[in-house]
């Protein structure tokens, strides 16, 4: 008699491993929200982000969001001021806003994470800092070696400083020569620095501009553009209304003109055929006076007279 023998299948990291209702969706022991400049600087940059050829429903781009990285850790997250992931949904699972983004359940990693950086973090996000052999990894060793972050670009907005990282064989090796201006082939969109106003603040920002070169329009901006074209539209409406009316006019004072000519064409025929006419009466009157004074002529020489003595 044969025996049924159970064994269990291993779970996987995504079945195992707490999901983003589980972990912290907040800092732990930190300061709580970035400053003002963070939070507008990753607007703008999650604002511009539209690669052309990706539908907005698969990619997803987070701002001062945890960050779980480790499967043997999982409690363990980083803060990216801002990062995007490219092959995911808009929504987790399709369904809802994440409350953080857990590697082991989305499966993807971002393919560029933006650092802001400020005196307090930027030894950390530079990995100039020394750590413990009991802490967890710097943030530079977070996107480089465990999570291996295609982009990794660090703005410092105190000297205007845009460095961009790229993954070569598992290390970072830094772009020169960008000139503040960098393209993303993966995003057919490139990343620089603008010098503008921005939600009322003039400076250098750091925003996405399209293959032609030209910045992506935030909402603002295209409202704006919109309105213009609106306004220019309904302008060339009204000169074309204007010039339609200006041609009406003119067609009218033609038309008038045309008739008045006209009625003076026929005047002057008119005119001729009175002069005519009295023409013809006054040789009519003639004629008769002429027969008139034959007949008298004649009579006299019937009754002995010479006409021509009279």
């Amino acid at each position: 008699m044969s025996r049924l023998i159970h064994t269990e299948v291993p779970l996987s990291p995504r079945e195992a491993l707490p999901t983003m209702y589980e972990l912290p969706s907040e800092e732990i022991g930190g300061s709580g929200m970035p400053d003002e400049y963070h939070a507008l600087q990753a607007v703008l940059l999650s604002e511009t982000f539209h690669p052309p050829q990706i539908s907005p429903e698969e990619f997803f781009t987070a701002i001062d969001l945890n960050l779980y990285y480790d499967v043997a850790h999982p409690s363990w997250y980083k803060r990216p001021d801002w990062f995007a992931v490219v092959g995911v949904p808009r929504l987790y699972e399709g369904r809802e806003l994440r409350l953080s983004y857990v590697i082991w359940q989305e499966g993807v990693v971002p393919l560029i994470v933006v650092e802001l950086l400020s005196a307090g973090t930027e030894r950390e996000d530079l990995g100039q800092r020394v750590r413990g052999a009991d802490e967890p990894p710097t943030k530079w060793e977070v996107y480089e070696e465990i999570l291996r972050v295609p982009y990794y670009v660090v703005f410092s907005r105190e000297g205007g400083q845009l460095r961009v990282f790229r993954q070569r064989g598992g290390r970072y090796e830094e772009v020169v020569g960008h000139g503040g201006r960098f393209w993303v082939a993966e995003l057919g969109m490139g990343l620089g620095l603008w010098e503008g106003r921005y939600k009322g603040q003039e400076r250098l920002w750091l925003r996405w501009y399209e293959a032609e070169g030209e910045w992506i329009a935030t909402p603002e901006e295209r409202a704006e553009q919109e309105r213009r074209e609106k306004e220019a539209a309904l302008l060339r409406e009204q000169q074309q209304r204007q010039r339609a009316e200006q041609e009406r006019q003119r067609a009218e004072q033609e038309r008038r003109e045309k008739e008045a000519a006209l009625l003076r064409e026929q005047q002057q025929r008119q005119r001729a055929e009175q002069e005519r006419q009295r023409a013809e009466q006054e040789q009519q009157r003639a004629e008769q006076e002429r027969q008139r004074a034959e007949r008298l002529a004649e009579l006299l020489r019937q009754l002995g007279h010479d006409p021509n003595q009279l």
